[in-house]
């Protein structure tokens, strides 16, 4: 970091996620050689560092901290001008992991996918979907106490087949008339590695409620055409129909189940920030 030696004297600083976002509760420090502190300045609600107190010209240390993110510090030239700008500092989740800004973020069904695959005859998968579902994710400043809930219609199931399709509707499987609704809510979160988190959470499916954690990455964020911002997630899961009481089975030739007894969920989720959906 080396100031540019022009415009008004004193600090100047960006302080911002790897995504972009603002850390608005973030402190820069500049220390001399010797470790003295002469100056700490906090970012404002845009991230933005302005101290207004001129340095003498010399060499700095400049360090920015904030709740939750590892410091990030480096060097300082600041010569006659008495301005330091530091430019934009990046800093990491502590940890290395990432997740959006906090807030609400809502799943928005269009463009996200919730997905399951069964195996066939031993040696085949069958793929289905759920048409309609809504969710919502709320980050919190400690990411630990970050939440999930989601719900999905039954009767929406689809394969691509129509009598497969009134089969798994029916008390065999769904049993959508006693059980129209799939629901599941987040009991804690924690980092499994870089961008990557385990949910803990419970699904109520069939009338049967089970504890089921979702392997989940954070893919990122960006803005979309509507002027709104998007993150991305993808999540996997393993499920056991037995443990949701659907039992039925056909078995064909040399004691091949017709269906496996494990589903591979994999959702696939976009989810725009704020509590409502763009209409456009």
């Amino acid at each position: 970091m080396t100031s540019t030696g022009a415009g008004t004297a004193g600090v100047r600083a960006r302080i911002r996620t790897r995504d972009g976002w603002a850390v608005q509760h973030a402190v820069l420090t500049v220390t001399d050689m010797a470790g003295a502190q002469v100056l700490r300045a906090p970012a404002d609600e845009d991230g933005t560092v302005r101290g207004e107190q001129p340095l003498p010209a010399g060499p700095y240390t400049v360090i920015v901290t904030a709740v939750g993110y590892a410091p990030a510090a480096a060097g300082a030239i600041v010569t006659a001008s008495g301005r330091l700008d530091a430019g934009t500092v990046v800093l990491a989740r502590q940890g290395g992991t990432e997740l959006p800004p906090p807030g609400v973020w809502t799943v928005d069904p269009v463009h996200s996918t919730v997905a399951a695959v069964a195996q066939h005859l031993g040696i085949s998968s069958v793929h289905g979907r759920f048409a309609e579902f809504s969710g919502r994710i709320e980050i919190a400043e400690d990411l630990a106490h970050s939440t999930v809930q989601a719900v999905m219609k039954a009767e929406s199931i689809d394969t691509g087949n129509g009598l497969r399709d009134d089969h798994l509707r029916s008390a065999d499987f769904l049993n959508v008339a006693e059980f129209p609704e799939l629901t599941y809510r987040s009991s804690g979160l924690e980092p499994a590695g870089a961008d990557r988190w385990t949910v803990h959470g419970e699904l109520s499916l069939h009338g049967v409620v089970r504890p089921v954690d979702l392997d989940l990455s954070y893919l990122g964020t960006g803005p979309d055409p509507w002027g709104g911002v998007r993150a991305a997630f993808r999540a996997t899961a393993a499920l056991r129909r037995e443990d949701f009481k659907m039992n039925y089975n056909q078995v064909v030739a040399a004691g091949i189940a017709a269906i496996g007894t494990t589903l591979k969920v994999e959702l696939d989720i976009q989810a725009v920030q704020g509590e409502s959906l763009p209409t456009g």
